[in-house]
């Protein structure tokens, strides 16, 4: 097996004792992919008096894909949206010249408990669409198609694989996949996009035979086919696709090719020059470390790991 370069998850906490494992962007290795962010929350039991709703907060140049797992999450925005977000279904909401919005816990939960666990991922918009209006498309999980692979149930969040296409429209050549294998299963996996990499949510990965340390993010060979394995009941995300067209300058909440744009966009949500969000009073400020200089260009960082 040619090497795979591994990418060990930070602990985040996104307030009040919400926490998350932030595995891109990492000192060794920024983007794979459209994909410059990836967080996997939970699985964690909320309870009715603990708050842990994401206030009011904005973006620019990036699309913020949310997938659950289990549980629900409730999604307005500055164009008007109201979303529930529902297990399976994938939520795509393109920021490009700027939005707003904020993610908290269903009406219909507020007087119960229950399990959130899922993923919150951030795709770089190409140069050309990063100043775009902003949108937002919700694809329910009945009409993302899932397909058997080898006895492996397989469903296609974006992109194109085993013959299916999945009817999310991203912004450049993504690949998102979600893969349950059980124990002892195997998947050849070929080489969908030039840039992919394997995230086991639940279970273990083993790759090529070798397991993959928990909570790892895997980074897969170039070009070549791979065999995923699990051991016990195993839930895994692939993500990648085609690089982007350029280095990204990414702080806080804001994914740029231009800094100067980053430095707009702080300057505009701190004059409250993005547009509101109906029957939102809160928001998130600005972190008190301000952008000064541009981070250091992709593929700088800490040596890489392999496995």
């Amino acid at each position: 097996m040619a090497a795979a370069q591994l990418l060990s998850g930070t602990e985040k906490d996104l307030g009040g004792g919400f926490k998350v494992r932030r595995f891109l962007p990492a000192a060794s290795r920024r983007t794979v992919g459209p994909f410059v962010f990836f967080d996997h929350f939970g699985p964690v039991t909320e309870v009715p008096e603990v708050n842990h709703d994401v206030r009011p907060h904005p973006h620019i140049g990036l699309a913020t894909v949310t997938y659950l797992f289990e549980g629900a999450m409730m999604h307005r925005d500055s164009l008007g949206t109201e979303q529930v977000i529902e297990p399976g279904a994938i939520n795509w909401m393109s920021a490009g010249r700027g939005i707003a919005h904020s993610e908290r816990r269903p009406a219909a939960l507020q007087r119960q408990s229950f399990v959130n666990h899922g993923l919150q991922l951030w795709v770089g918009l190409p140069t050309a669409r990063e100043d775009e209006p902003p949108a937002f498309a919700h694809t329910p999980a009945a009409d993302i198609p899932e397909v058997s692979v080898q006895g492996s149930a397989v469903r296609v969040l974006a992109g194109e694989a085993f013959g299916v296409r999945s009817p999310v429209v991203p912004s450049s050549p993504t690949t998102y996949l979600d893969v349950r294998l059980g124990d002892g299963q195997a998947l050849d996996l070929p080489p969908l996009a030039s840039e992919l990499a394997a995230y086991a949510a639940e279970g273990t990965l083993l790759l090529d035979g070798r397991p993959v340390p928990a909570q790892q993010m895997v980074v897969l060979p170039p070009g070549v086919a791979v065999q995923l394995q699990g051991r016990g009941a195993t839930r895994v995300c692939i993500v990648g696709g085609e690089p982007l067209d350029g280095d990204r300058h990414i702080w806080w909440n804001f994914v740029h090719s231009k800094p100067e744009r980053i430095r707009q966009a702080a300057a505009d949500w701190e004059a409250g020059r993005f547009d509101p969000i109906a029957g939102e009073t809160e928001f998130i400020p600005l972190p008190r470390h301000r952008f000064i200089a541009p981070p250091a260009p992709a593929g700088q960082g800490a040596d890489p790991q392999y496995l």
